[in-house]
C-alpha cells in the first residue's frame, strides 16, 4: 500500500497553519491507515487529527487544530492508496482491449473497482464484489454505484463477460438495492450478441427483477480499428432504430408499471438512426446525463439559458486516472492550457473543433450561426475532427487526441480563433499524451457546456482572447459514456 502523497495545502487551512507541505506521504490519520479517499476523509473528518507525515527521510508527527467536520486543507495524489481492484473479465466488447499500442501505461488499466464506481462513476460487473465489500457500502453508504448489467440473462451475461461468476454477480446489486443503496446500471448492446429478442429479455429482467434499480443506460458499442475481436462490429442504422423502438415500448411498460421510465437510449442512437432527441422532460432529470443520455437536451437548454438539472459529469472515457480529482469525477480539473502563439485580430473567423458526433449536435443549434459574418457577429464554423487515432466509430469529443487535432489544424487557416473543448484533456494532456502546446494553431479552451460556449461566442475575438485558457466544471458533450 502507498501513501497518498500531498499534492497541494490551502493557505490558511488546519493543515497550512500546523506546517503540512506538499509532497509530504500521509501516513496515517489518527493511528489508522487509510486504503483510500473515502477512509482517509472520514478519518480527517474526525476534531483534532493527528497526522503521522513521511518527508524525505523524516517521519513527523503533525497535529491538525479544527472542529470536526471542518476541512483540513489538503489536496492528495490519488482516490486509491491500495491496490486498484482490476477486471478479471475479458469482455470481447472492452474498450481498453481496443486500444492503440504506445499510450500512457496507466490508460491500459483495467479496473473492477466498487471504490472508482462511488468516486467517479466507472461501471463494475460486481464479479470481484465480496460480503465484506458489501458490509462495507452499506455501513459507509456509498451510494450511488454503477453495474455493469448488459443482459439479466446468466447464461448470455456469463458467456459476455468471458467469466462464469457473470452468471451470478448480479446478485450483489440485488443485495445493494435491498440494502438501499442507489443502483444505476447500463447495458451495452453488441450487434448479434445481446440485441434484439435478448435485449427485450434483459428490459423485461430488469423490470421484473431489479425496479428499484435508479436507471438503466442503453448504450451502443464502441469498436476501435485496433479491436481483434471479430464478432464486434458497430451498429447499422437499422439496428440503432430498432433498439431505440425497443427501449421506448419498454419505457412506456415501466411508466405503466413505476410511474417512470427506468431505461434509457443513448444520444448516439438518436444520432444513428437519424431520429430527433426526446424532449428534455423525456430524460427524467438527466440521471446519466454523464453515459450520454440527454447530454445534447441538456447543453441545448444551457446553451439557451434554461435550467437543467444536468450539473456535472464525468469528463471522457478515462475520467479517473492520470489526473483525476481524488473528489471524484464530478470536480473540476486542471491543468489545460492554451497554445503559446500570436494575436486573433478582431473580427476574426471562429471555428469550433469537435468530435463528428459533436458537430451533428451543434450544427442545428447553431444553424443561424454558422457560415458568413452577421453584424456584430464574426464568420462561424465548425470543424469536425475525424478520429483517427482509435478508428473505428468512435466518434465522440471526449476521445480526441492531439495528434487528430494537429493534422485538421495544420490544413486550417492561420488568424483564426479556434475554440477546443476542455473534455478533450486531463491535467493539460490528450489522451495520445500531446498537449495544446504542440498544436499548430493557437486554440482557446473552453469547458464542454452550452452555457460556457454561448460565453464564448459572445466574446469578440482580439489580443486579450488569443491563446486564453479558460476554466470551469466541465459538462462533457462528449457522447462518451462508460464503456
Amino acid at each position: 500500500m502507498s501513501a497518498p502523497r500531498v499534492v497541494s495545502v490551502a493557505a490558511g487551512s488546519p493543515a497550512h497553519r500546523a506546517g503540512v507541505r506538499a509532497g509530504d506521504e500521509l501516513v496515517s490519520v489518527g493511528g489508522a491507515v487509510p486504503r483510500d479517499v473515502i477512509e482517509y476523509r472520514l478519518l480527517v473528518d474526525e476534531a483534532d487529527p493527528e497526522l503521522e507525515v513521511r518527508r524525505g527521510h523524516e517521519h513527523l508527527t503533525v497535529q491538525l487544530t479544527k472542529e470536526a467536520g471542518a476541512v483540513p486543507g489538503i489536496a492528495v495524489s490519488s482516490a486509491v492508496f491500495d491496490r486498484v481492484r482490476t477486471c478479471d473479465n475479458h469482455c470481447e466488447f472492452c474498450f481498453i482491449y481496443q486500444l492503440p499500442k504506445g499510450m500512457r501505461r496507466s490508460l491500459y488499466l483495467k479496473d473492477d473497482d466498487y471504490r472508482l464506481s462511488f468516486l467517479y462513476g466507472n461501471f463494475t460487473t460486481l464479479t470481484r464484489f465480496t460480503e465484506l465489500d458489501l458490509e462495507r457500502v452499506l455501513t459507509e453508504r456509498l451510494s450511488p454505484l454503477f453495474v455493469s448489467i448488459h443482459s439479466t440473462d446468466p447464461a448470455l451475461r456469463a458467456r459476455m463477460l468471458r467469466n462464469p461468476r457473470g452468471a451470478t454477480s448480479l446478485r450483489w446489486m440485488r443485495a445493494l438495492l435491498d440494502g438501499g443503496i442507489e443502483v444505476h446500471g447500463q447495458v451495452v448492446v453488441c450487434p448479434g450478441v445481446n440485441d434484439d429478442d435478448a435485449l427485450d429479455t434483459t428490459l423485461a429482467g430488469i423490470l421484473d427483477e431489479y425496479p428499484d434499480l435508479a436507471t438503466a443506460a442503453v448504450v451502443p458499442l464502441g469498436v476501435s480499428d485496433h479491436t481483434t475481436e471479430a464478432a464486434m462490429r458497430p451498429h447499422t442504422p437499422a439496428e440503432a432504430e430498432a433498439v431505440l423502438d425497443t427501449v421506448q415500448q419498454w419505457q412506456q411498460r415501466c411508466l405503466g408499471a413505476l410511474g417512470r421510465r427506468l431505461v434509457y437510449a443513448a444520444d448516439e442512437y438518436f444520432l444513428l438512426a437519424g431520429r430527433p432527441f426526446p424532449e428534455a422532460a423525456a430524460y427524467d432529470g438527466f440521471p446519466q446525463h454523464e453515459n450520454g443520455i440527454g447530454m445534447a437536451r441538456a447543453f441545448e437548454r444551457a446553451f439557451h439559458g434554461e435550467p437543467s438539472e444536468a450539473d456535472g459529469v464525468r469528463p471522457g472515457f478515462f475520467a479517473w486516472v492520470d489526473g483525476a480529482p481524488a473528489a471524484g469525477y464530478r470536480a473540476p480539473r486542471a491543468g489545460a492550457g492554451a497554445s503559446p502563439a500570436g494575436d486573433v485580430p478582431p473580427g476574426a473567423p471562429v471555428a469550433i473543433l469537435t468530435g463528428e458526433y459533436g458537430a451533428a449536435v451543434l450544427a442545428p443549434l447553431l444553424a443561424d450561426r454558422l457560415g458568413a459574418p452577421a453584424l456584430g457577429r464574426p464568420a462561424l464554423r465548425l470543424v469536425a475532427v475525424r478520429n483517427r487515432f482509435f478508428g473505428g466509430n468512435i466518434a465522440v469529443t471526449g476521445l480526441l487526441t492531439g495528434r487528430d487535432l494537429a493534422r485538421e489544424l495544420a490544413s486550417q487557416p492561420p488568424g483564426h480563433r479556434y475554440l477546443l473543448p476542455d473534455v478533450c484533456l486531463s491535467e493539460g494532456r490528450f489522451l495520445d499524451g500531446t498537449t495544446v502546446a504542440d498544436l499548430p494553431r493557437p486554440v482557446e479552451v473552453i469547458p464542454t457546456d452550452g452555457a460556457s460556449l454561448r460565453r464564448a461566442l459572445e466574446v469578440l475575438p482580439g489580443p486579450a482572447n488569443a491563446g486564453t485558457a479558460r476554466r470551469a466544471a466541465p459538462v462533457a458533450v462528449s457522447l462518451q459514456g462508460r464503456r
